[in-house]
């Protein structure tokens, strides 16, 4: 048999970049011949396999038909007369579909290396169209190697066009979505996915809650950059400077999505959007199953930015009911997110980027004060259940007041 180096450590270790990972096809074997060779089979859907030692994946060379719609229908045929050429021609772009033989010498019958050098992403044949999933791969290619240049071919987005529009996307599992979109939030530039998606129609169908957001007007004063939907993905890319945590760029994300149903006819005013986007929070997390650490604080941002972005003008009272709905006493450890992904609305503006934001330390430094405050002094005074809460509401309110009596910096309403 006769093991090749294929896919992302082949183009990794040409664009210099590191290699995290390899992944080995395997010619001319079968089944039977790995097993008896000490490889341990994983594979569920075709024959992947463990290397005894270095736990690397060997996959037989393999060839592919499509038998229904969606990724999962396909009929898999694995066998000692499947060529390497034969693998490589069913993958999805070209700078996927290189592999080095044992002496290290480059097979790259599609062009590979060639779009590597024109920084082009392109597929390799019509059978991309066979699986939606490409598409979301190509999306999140485009996010991860947009640093370097790389766009997609003209050739290659039109037949994502054509897929999306012959009803394809329509057949991708919820966590195969999600399972893309988490990996493309914890890289490089994640707007670049979704523009992707929106040039090819897929955003509509798989986030129509961000494609409604397109169009929708602003008051000019607040956002000289007017529409909603080019404000989100600048706040985005704000997010992505101030954090590499993809709970706090999803919420940044997300945190707008109440203005796209905003009643038309009080436009450009978007009252109520916060209580809105959160029920749309909700319903993007359920289709997807998103785990509940991004609902938990896209939740919470949606419902409070307006307020963190105000709290100059706040009441103490107000503000410690906000720290309350923010639960900033006992997660207290979230709230440091929550305000980073406010910072990222309030700078994702024409003009804004490299404003100070001073909200955020305020919030902090009230959050300190009121954490400060601890029950056990009460309960030595004899107070109970109801009265203590009382009790610690009517103190933290004290510090709050002693704050911003104290604190003489003032901002201008920035929502």
């Amino acid at each position: 048999m006769d093991c090749y180096l294929v896919g992302g450590a082949v183009r990794d270790a040409l664009l210099g970049l590191p290699v995290r990972e390899r992944d080995w096809v395997v010619v001319g074997t079968t089944v039977d011949a790995m097993l008896a060779q000490g490889f341990k089979q994983v594979g569920r859907d075709f024959p992947v396999f463990l290397h005894p030692q270095t736990r690397e994946e060997y996959a037989l060379a393999r060839t592919e038909r499509k038998t229904a719609p969606g990724y999962r229908g396909f009929e898999v045929h694995a066998a000692p007369d499947v060529t390497l050429q034969d693998d490589l021609e069913r993958r999805d772009l070209t700078i996927n579909a290189m592999a080095q033989d044992a002496q290290g010498q480059l097979i790259d019958p599609f062009g590979g290396q060639k779009d590597l050098a024109a920084r082009r992403l392109r597929h390799v044949s019509a059978a991309f169209a066979e699986d939606p999933v490409r598409i979301l791969r190509v999306a999140r290619f485009a996010a991860r190697l947009g640093p370097l240049g790389f766009t997609v071919a003209p050739e290659t987005l039109a037949l994502m066009q054509q897929m999306v529009a012959a009803g394809e996307v329509d057949a991708l599992v919820p966590e195969r979505v999600w399972q893309e979109l988490e990996r493309t939030l914890a890289g490089p530039c994640p707007s670049r996915f979704f523009q992707v998606l929106r040039a090819c129609g897929a955003l509509a169908v798989l986030f129509p809650e961000l494609e409604r957001l397109y169009g929708v007007p602003q008051p000019p004063r607040y956002h000289p950059e007017v529409d909603t939907g080019v404000h989100t993905f600048m706040v985005l890319d704000q997010a992505e400077g101030l954090s590499t945590d993809p709970v706090v760029r999803f919420a940044a994300l997300t945190h707008d999505l109440g203005k796209g149903n905003t009643p038309k006819d009080i436009l450009p005013s978007h009252h109520g959007h916060e209580q809105r986007g959160v029920v749309l929070v909700d319903q993007l997390c359920d289709r997807y199953r998103i785990p509940g650490r991004y609902r938990e604080s896209a939740r919470l941002v949606a419902r409070y930015h307006g307020h963190i972005h105000r709290v100059f003008e706040l009441r103490p009272d107000t503000l410690a009911k906000t720290l309350e709905g923010l639960d900033a006493y006992r997660r207290p450890d979230r709230l440091e997110g929550i305000l980073l992904a406010c910072e990222a609305d309030y700078r994702g503006r024409t003009g804004f980027e490299d404003r100070p934001y001073p909200q955020a330390d305020y919030v902090r430094q009230a959050h300190a004060r009121c954490l400060a405050i601890q029950a056990g002094p009460l309960v030595a005074q004899g107070l109970k259940g109801q009265a203590i809460t009382q009790a610690m509401r009517r103190l933290r309110i004290e510090a709050l007041t002693q704050l911003r009596r104290a604190y003489t910096d003032r901002v201008p309403d920035g929502t």
